[in-house]
């Protein structure tokens, strides 16, 4: 038995220095690495790269970027644009985005934001005019109504709404009537949308969610009311509303609008409810998603895509299976842990 099992192992041994010394010759060497589990499944989804020459530049410049790119974006170096302080919010991805437009050979027809939520990417497209057109669409018909009385509005409409955020006294009891209303207009309906955003806790829109109690220093409602930024921020979103289109609606049918168009532009960032993710459900009042539809319409796009998703398995695997190229990008939680998103491109 003993001499049997050397003979099996020196064979083994045999058939592996010949496979090795076939792939000295082709350039190919052996290296051992060590590797956090975190990081494990990038390293898997890397690894066929590493033994093909070709990818030398590619894999060249994403060191290059991994060195650039190893702390979170500082949100406070960040033009604000949206009135909303949103859960999820993109502020922090907002250099990504502008170097993702800014790398296209052409600027966009059409910038398509379907999840727009607080907008964050889209009002930056258009702010700074990376693309001809910024389409944005949101199926909450609170947060709608922000931004139908900013882009569809009349001016009366706009100019009653900050001047009610100007003046409203921030108390409990003034907070509570706000939020217990029946508005009538959509401008009416936009101003409690506001005061629901700023006055519950972390920006929360969804059934549920509690007022701010301590706030910044300690300020309690105060702290997240501040009505003169608001109203610049609503002014000026105003005089961009030759460049939005804003619809009320389903994602998905925004989406089937451009998806032929190969100079569309997408930035998805759907509820984060895939792969078990609770988040989308707790911070949202749609969060219902179909996540493989979603894959599976975004890789039949004709211009390029950029998904936004927590780092989860299911997720890499429907961005594989879709053939769509993944990497992170750090960022800081609501308890300023740094974690890593995923970023899912298709050229």
């Amino acid at each position: 038995m003993f001499t049997v099992k050397r003979s099996i192992d020196g064979t083994a041994l045999q058939r592996q220095n010949r496979r090795l010394q076939r792939l000295k010759t082709q350039g190919v060497t052996r290296s051992t690495v060590f590797v956090h589990r975190e990081c494990k499944l990038a390293l898997d989804d890397l690894r066929p790269h590493f033994v093909d020459a070709a990818k030398a530049e590619a894999l060249s410049e994403l060191v290059l970027e991994l060195g650039k790119k190893t702390k979170p974006t500082n949100v406070a170096q960040v033009n604000q644009l949206s009135p909303f302080r949103y859960p999820g919010g993109k502020t922090w991805l907002v250099p990504e985005i502008r170097s993702w437009l800014r790398a296209s050979k052409t600027i966009p027809d059409v910038f398509v934001e379907p999840f727009a939520g607080g907008a964050m990417a889209g009002l930056t497209a258009a702010a700074e005019e990376l693309a001809y057109t910024v389409v944005l669409s949101e199926l909450d018909s609170d947060v709608a109504a922000v931004w139908e009385t900013i882009f569809d509005g009349t001016d009366t409409a706009v100019e009653w709404l900050c001047n009610q955020i100007a003046s409203f006294e921030v108390s409990l009891e003034n907070v509570q009537k706000v939020l217990a209303g029946n508005p009538k207009s959509d401008a009416a309906r936009a101003f409690r949308t506001i005061v629901k955003n700023r006055m519950q806790r972390g920006g929360i829109m969804a059934a549920g969610a509690g007022l701010v109690k301590e706030g910044e220093a300690g300020k309690g409602l105060r702290s997240r009311w501040y009505p003169k930024t608001l109203g610049e921020r609503i002014r000026g979103l105003r005089d961009l509303r030759d460049r939005i289109t804003f619809q009320r609606g389903d994602a998905f049918d925004t989406i089937q609008q451009f998806i032929t168009n190969p100079n569309a532009f997408f930035f998805i960032d759907p509820p984060y409810t895939a792969g078990g993710k609770k988040a989308g459900n707790r911070l949202y009042t749609h969060n219902e998603v179909d996540h493989e539809r979603l894959f599976s319409l975004m890789a039949t796009a004709r211009g390029p895509v950029m998904l936004t998703y927590d780092d989860a398995p299911e997720v890499r695997e429907m961005a594989m299976r879709h053939q769509f190229r993944i990497q992170t990008v750090p960022m800081k939680n609501t308890h300023h842990a740094i974690i890593r998103e995923l970023l899912i491109l298709k050229p």
